[in-house]
């Protein structure tokens, strides 16, 4: 238990799903917590996903103003805080940093036929290497790209071009710099310096965006700068408080796991499942792919996703499963509780009826032309066994990821760290330590 007068630290943490405001002692250890539950996005078209800017900051605020409610005097003794976001949400901001259209969310499908031409030399590099395909699908996915292309007004008065955290802690702050940790996305970082990419870079050549337009980029642990009056008033959060850099919500959950080292693995069973290490040095998870900036200052985190990870238990709830749905209303408990059993009902391997994950498609593997599937249907199958079939599926399409990561960093992996909404199950930890044959442990049971 922390002390009564012990000095405490604010993080919040704007996700897919909600927003968290929370309370930490120096130890890590949770003093308080608010959860505001958002829509993850509003489609006008089918395959878009947006979300109005200043709806996650309203429900930012409003999980600031519930936690002080609830614990009023904790918030005297705050002596610094964070800010976490979801990934690639991409922002546009006019000359007085107001936004010009909606957030595009990380789940959005649109794409550009007419991504910006390549020099001849670089298109035949890229031929010689074969690259050009997935670099054409980096920047047919890239929403500069298709903004300069869909929505040129739109991007024509773009000032400033960033992430939602950037925008969340320009709102913070009222200065307009971003996390490099935050830095996951289709813009022309250079993923070894931790920097923009210098001036003649191919990367500029590849996006619609110029340098003007992007923020200026803080490492993780130092200063973003003072939170504003203007944000103190609408958040309740001390005027004058420190905010400082952190990471992308993966890069904050690696390094929260404990996965320090290349040997243990950090998997991730959220919206998008993933499978994490961190080096020290520059890992391409895949040829060509970069890692991702870590949470701690220099680091880097080599990641492999399964995009539609513990998002296809929503879907599978949403779809199959109104009898649990019902039945965990009437008993007070969540469907996911029910789902425990079956888990309980069915036997390791599920009686042959497996699930490939990919919901979505991936840039190289799998490739832009993979589909899902569930497959070795029977007539002994229930909605237990395919329940069980997501469960297992994405726990096995981690494990080849695994083996892959393992030959890019020239180390056995020998622990996993599983974290993420999915680790809530115990049923789920054991399934993954027996599909990986390693141990696996939840570092922390909070959600």
């Amino acid at each position: 238990m922390s002390g009564p007068r012990e000095a405490l630290l604010l993080a919040i943490d704007c996700g897919t799903q909600s927003v968290r405001a929370m309370v930490f002692d120096p130890r890590g250890e949770l003093v308080a917590k608010t959860q505001v539950h958002i829509q993850p996005y509003f489609s006008r078209q089918p395959g878009w996903a947006e979300q109005d800017c200043d709806y996650y900051w309203n429900h930012l605020c409003l999980a600031c103003q519930q936690l002080w409610q609830a614990h009023p005097l904790l918030k005297e003794r705050l002596v610094a805080m964070s800010l976490t976001t979801q990934r690639t949400v991409t922002v546009c901001l006019d000359e007085h940093q107001q936004p010009l259209r909606p957030a595009i969310v990380w789940l959005d499908q649109r794409r550009t036929q007419r991504p910006p031409p390549l020099p001849w030399w670089l298109e035949g590099a890229l031929r010689l290497l074969g690259q050009r395909k997935s670099i054409r699908y980096f920047q047919s996915k890239a929403e500069c790209n298709w903004l300069a292309v869909d929505e040129p007004e739109i991007w024509r008065q773009t000032r400033h071009f960033l992430f939602l955290s950037g925008y969340l802690n320009f709102k913070l702050t009222g200065r307009l710099c971003d996390a490099v940790g935050a830095q996951v996305g289709y813009v022309p970082f250079d993923s070894k310096r931790h920097t923009w990419a210098r001036p003649g870079d191919i990367k500029w050549k590849l996006f619609a965006v110029r340098r003007e337009l992007l923020p200026e980029l803080v490492p993780a642990g130092q200063l973003m700068g003072p939170l504003s009056a203007e944000a103190a008033a609408q958040t309740g959060i001390p005027a004058g408080l420190q905010v400082i850099a952190s990471g992308a919500d993966k890069a904050c959950e690696v390094l929260a796991s404990g996965a320090g080292a290349p040997d243990i693995a950090c998997l991730s069973y959220g919206t998008t499942a993933s499978i994490n290490t961190y080096n020290n040095r520059y890992v391409e998870p895949i040829p060509f792919v970069p890692p991702y900036p870590a949470a701690a200052p220099g680091g880097y985190n080599s990641e492999i996703m399964v995009q539609r990870g513990y998002w296809m238990v929503n879907w599978f709830k949403e779809q199959f499963a109104t009898q649990e749905v019902i039945q965990a209303e009437a008993e007070g408990v969540a469907p996911e509780v029910l789902f425990e059993k079956m888990l309980e009902q069915t036997p390791a391997g599920n009686m042959g009826l497996i699930l490939q994950p990919f919901w979505n498609p991936g840039v190289k593997i799998p490739g832009p032309e993979a589909k899902g599937a569930m497959i070795g249907f029977g007539d002994v199958h229930t909605r237990a066994h395919m329940y069980r079939a997501i469960v297992e599926g994405i726990a096995y399409a981690l494990r080849e990821a695994a083996g892959r990561l393992e030959k890019r960093n020239g180390v056995k992996i020998c622990g996993l760290k599983i974290s993420g909404g999915g680790s809530q199950s115990d049923r789920i930890i054991q399934l993954t330590a027996d599909i990986f044959g390693l141990p696996a442990e939840r570092p922390h049971t909070k959600t």
